[in-house]
């Protein structure tokens, strides 16, 4: 037996265990990517003169390479079950990310950085949440979610925060490529992770074809949960919406971090609390209120008229962030195939991410041609239906028992 495998029948003791140190894989990598995320646009604009369109252009582009890789990711993990070794150099790649923004010297050099920090999390992200379902149980499988969820908010929100200490002391002419120096640290301390990471030991995978040739053969119930995450997540438009909305009731550039901050620590205290429930009453149970508590943020986005309440919904997003986030995973893990596993995770990352690009068209498009409130209400609406139809058409699953 090597060492990155241990027996099946282990799991219930040492699969916790081995979620911690993959959620400390992703606290620390996701404290590396906060603090340079929300400085690389200034580093475009103030350093390099790009303009904001461009600065869109480059985030596009890198966020619809990841979520194309994704679901390719699922499927050769599922196919040569490397999964380990899959998620290190996906994470490995935030590395390199930052060694590129060291030596970049034009927007070029910025949009290389951000293609390869995407391709790592496209490459990493299905193998990881295989790992995660692997070392869980039925009954545990939120739980599992729910605690990696609450490490990574956990380090993002220590992330976000350490931006916002940066950015307060920031002056003209301040060392951005000191910043990303110093953000390697915890990424080289995510990697370092790895090495109490085991993987359980599967049989050999059958040869088989693609999933795409079968695809009539998934189960309906996985199909239509798949179908769900698309239309939920057309009014589900980019974070930034939410900031510069925040923006209009009086929070200024620096002030805006410290609610997106918020956020990240709510989410990071709830997800695991969550993960557990939804082990108790089943998964749907907790996805319904969760989609119609996405509702009621965008109702909240969209009317929220002093500094106070807009702070309140960017805690109940936290909220909402927690109920779905790692109970959405759980649930695609719980009804996929066994051979299709990280497949089906990859797939449901993959249609998420395609369906942000248009979301964030549409709810442009919206705020441009009918005011701000518009898009938090059209979001509020494809939330309310992704909910009915979990309601009416998704049988309930009994929650597994001991």
């Amino acid at each position: 037996m090597t060492l990155d495998q241990v027996p099946q029948e282990r799991k219930p003791r040492s699969g916790m265990i081995n979620v911690v140190f993959l959620g400390l894989v992703s606290f620390f990598t996701d404290l590396s990517t906060e603090m340079v995320y929300p400085l690389i646009p200034l580093f475009l604009i103030a350093t390099l003169g790009a303009t904001p369109a461009l600065v869109g252009v480059i985030e596009g582009i890198a966020e619809s390479v990841a979520s194309l890789l994704k679901v390719f990711s699922g499927y050769l993990s599922d196919r040569f079950q490397k999964k380990k070794g899959m998620a290190f150099w996906g994470y490995a790649a935030g590395v390199v990310y930052k060694i590129v923004l060291l030596v970049a010297g034009s927007w070029m050099g910025i949009l290389s950085a951000r293609v390869i920090d995407r391709i790592g999390k496209g490459v990493r992200t299905a193998p990881r949440d295989v790992l995660v379902a692997e070392s869980a149980d039925k009954e545990t499988m939120g739980k599992a979610f729910g605690l990696h969820k609450a490490l990574d908010m956990s380090g993002a929100a220590l992330g976000i925060l350490v931006t916002f200490f940066l950015l307060r002391g920031m002056h003209e002419g301040y060392d951005y490529k000191r910043i990303f120096a110093l953000s390697m640290i915890p990424g080289i301390l995510g990697l370092c992770m790895f090495a109490f990471i085991r993987q359980t030991k599967n049989p050999a995978p059958a040869k088989r074809e693609p999933f795409w040739k079968n695809a009539r053969s998934l189960d309906f119930q996985l199909k239509l949960y798949l179908g769900v995450i698309f239309l939920f997540t057309l009014g589900n438009s980019s974070n930034a919406f939410l900031l510069i909305k925040a923006k209009s009731v009086g929070f200024d550039d620096i002030n805006v971090i410290l609610l997106y901050f918020l956020f990240s620590a709510v989410a990071s205290v709830l997800a695991m609390p969550a993960g557990q429930l939804s082990d108790k009453i089943g998964r749907k149970n907790l996805l319904v209120p969760g989609y119609l508590m996405f509702s009621v943020c965008y109702l909240g986005f969209a009317y929220a008229p002093t500094q106070a309440m807009m702070a309140v919904t960017f805690i109940l997003y936290g909220v909402y962030t927690a109920m779905i986030t790692g109970v959405e995973r759980a649930y695609v893990a719980e009804i996929a195939p066994p051979e299709l596993k990280g497949t089906m995770l990859g797939l449901q990352s993959t249609i998420a991410g395609i369906a942000l690009l248009p979301a964030s068209i549409i709810a442009g498009l919206l705020w441009d041609n009918f005011g701000s409130s518009v898009p938090f209400l059209f979001g509020a609406a494809t939330s309310a239906a992704a909910a009915i139809i979990l309601i009416l058409f998704m049988p309930s699953r009994k929650p597994a028992t001991s």
